[in-house]
Parts: structure tokens; sequence; C-alpha cells
């Protein structure tokens, strides 16, 4: 009999409980094999004794596949490799949690993360020889090799009902509403948002924009006798200048933040709109997951398995022209997926009359 650890790193979003769900039947139902979750992604193989639990068929009711965030907790602290201590220095203790590993009698280990988790599960795979396997999971949406990963269509299906609700009232007040969302270093989230809620304008960090050019958008608009409009920015944009809008946290880590009153006060000064902006922050990570999340955390969750059963191993679960495949993982966390200012999206965008802030609008 095998036993297969899996764990959830990096941040949490909707769809993790169903890759977990997928993963326990198929293991179970198909092989026979004993699965074990593991607590706060490499924390807990870090414990002594080992922080996992056993999972069995009943945790894999329908209430598992629809509830949000991850039973097995998550973390995006505490690299192994330079590991914080209590004293304020840095240790590596990444063959403890190779050690973990072991404790645990597993045969592999499937990890679901972003670029950052599986980066750090595939040196832990190499340093300690372990059978591993990854799903993609981030609702940036840029990991490479991938048309999609976990989390991502939740967290626009959160936005975009975030913007329906936005526009009556900025019809109401006569206002120019702004929506800041996720987006570390990617504009999807954006984009997508912006076409499915009719934004008038959508910054994001791959397309430099004009204030000159938003603020004419938003002055013809009025001109054409409508008395509100909608702008989507992604967090990661930055000022005219290219300066990024960050905040220092209590821990003295940088974090994007303030970009959406910046454009607020700017929009105000060049257009005298009255202007609110929201910041929908973690609200996109949480909730139920939407179907869309839910079938490809399933399809992950079941191939992943069936990987470990064929001794595929430093492989990447993968969606590719509507079918699952699989990548070596090195090349999925190798690239990255950022907007494609030529895209279909963009053009669709534009087509709509969709302004970016750019010259070609």
């Amino acid at each position: 009999m095998k036993r297969i650890g899996i764990l959830t790193g990096g941040g949490d979003c909707a769809g993790l409980n169903a890759i977990i769900r997928a993963v326990t039947l198929r293991a179970i139902q198909e092989y026979g094999w004993e699965v074990y979750g593991i607590y706060q992604g490499t924390h807990g193989l870090l414990r002594r004794p080992v922080g996992a639990m056993k999972l069995d068929l009943s945790f894999c009711t329908g209430n598992l596949l629809r509830q949000g965030g991850t039973i097995l907790g998550s973390t995006n602290k505490g690299d192994p490799f330079v590991y914080p201590m209590t004293d304020g220095t840095f240790k590596d203790v990444s063959m403890d949690v190779i050690e973990g590993y072991h404790l645990l009698r597993l045969d592999a280990l499937i990890g679901i993360g972003g670029d950052g988790s599986q980066d750090i599960l595939r040196r832990l795979a190499q340093r300690g020889n372990l059978n591993l396997v990854t799903i993609p999971k981030t609702i940036d949406d840029d990991l490479s090799h991938t048309e999609h990963s976990i989390g991502f269509m939740t967290a626009v299906d959160v936005a975009t009902e975030a913007l329906d609700r936005l526009q009556p009232t900025a019809a109401s007040h006569d206002r120019v509403m702004i929506l800041e969302v996720m987006g570390r270093d990617a504009g999807h989230i954006a984009l997508a948002t912006g076409i499915a809620g009719g934004a008038d304008i959508i910054l994001i960090p791959e397309i430099p924009y004009q204030m000159a050019v938003v603020a004419h958008r938003i002055n013809s608009i009025r001109e054409q006798g409508r008395n509100f409009a909608l702008m989507v920015v992604s967090e990661a944009v930055g000022t005219e200048t290219g300066e990024k809008a960050k905040v220092m946290d209590r821990e003295g880590r940088a974090r994007y933040g303030g970009i959406s009153q910046y454009l607020a006060d700017r929009v105000t000064d060049l257009t005298g709109a009255e202007t609110r902006f929201t910041v929908l922050g973690h609200v996109q990570r949480g909730g139920q997951p939407i179907f869309q999340d839910r079938v490809l955390a399933s399809v992950f969750g079941v191939h992943a398995v069936d990987l470990v059963a064929q001794g595929k191993f430093d492989r990447m679960v993968a969606w590719q022209n509507r079918k699952v495949v699989d990548v070596p993982i090195q090349q999925a966390i190798g690239g990255y997926q950022a907007v494609d200012v030529k895209g279909s999206l963009v053009n669709t965008a534009r087509g709509l009359g969709i302004y970016f802030g750019d010259e070609k609008n």
C-alpha cells in the first residue's frame, strides 16, 4: 500500500478543498492507498510529531467540495531554506522538512501552490530525493504552461459581482467608482473583471497609462450624457511615473497599497468628478468556489494521483487546449504568464471601447 501526502502552500484561494477531496477519493477508491493531509504547508513537516492527519472517505463529502479556504491550512511565510528563528537569525531547516516526509513514511507528495511554493517544494524534492507532483494554484493566473490555475475564476467572479454592485451607487450619486483588485504582478483579474463588469477604464501593470488619457475618457463619458464611470485597477499598477504604491506592514515588509487612493485623487483633480474607491483585497480569495474551479480542481486532483501511480514525478498538472496534461515543474515555474498586450482579451476590451490609459486610446 502506498502512502501519499498532500499539502497546500502560499496564499489560500477557492478550490483547494476540492483538490484535497479529489486526491483522497482517487487514491483510496482506485488504488487503495493511504492519504495524509499535512498542516500549514511545509511547516507541518517541521513539527515533531509531524503535523498531519489521515484523510479518509468520511472527509470527502459534497460539503468539502464547496467549502472555501483549505482544511489543512496554508502559509506564505517561513522558507525552510532560510527559516526565521526566534532570535532573529535564519537557518536552513530543509533537512528537517525532508525528515518529516520520511517520518510519515510517504511514497510521494502532492503539493498545491503557486510559483514560489512550487519552487520551494521542488528544491526540497531535489535535495531529499522525494517523489513530488504539483498542482497550480494562484488567483493571479500567472503560472506558465497552464491556461488556468485554481482560484482565478472564482476571484474574477467575486470581483465582477463587486463591480455590478458599484454601478448602481455610481449612477445614483454621479460618481466615478474605482475598484482595486488583486494581481501581484499581472493584470489578469483586472482585465477579465473589467470586460465582464462593463468597465470604462482598465489599468493593468502590463500597459503604462497616462492620467490625461484617463481624464479624457471620463470627460467624454459625461459629455455623452452618462453621469458615472467605472474603473478597474490592478493592485500592481504604479503611478504615472511607474512608482509602485506600497505600504509597510508591522514586520517591515513592503506590500502593495494605495494606488486606488492615488488614482481617485488624480481623477478628481483633473476632471472635478466625485470619485470613490473600493479595495477588494482578500475577499477575492474567500467564499465558495464557482463551478469552473470545482471542476478544474477535481480534474487536477485525479490526474495528480494518476501521475503518482505511473511513477511520473517532478511534474505539474496543467490545463491546455481543453484537456488535462502535465509538464515539468521547472518549466512551469521558470516562465511567467503576464497579460498579452496584443492578445484576444486586450483586443476585445479595446473593441468594446474600454480604455487602458495609453496612447492607443
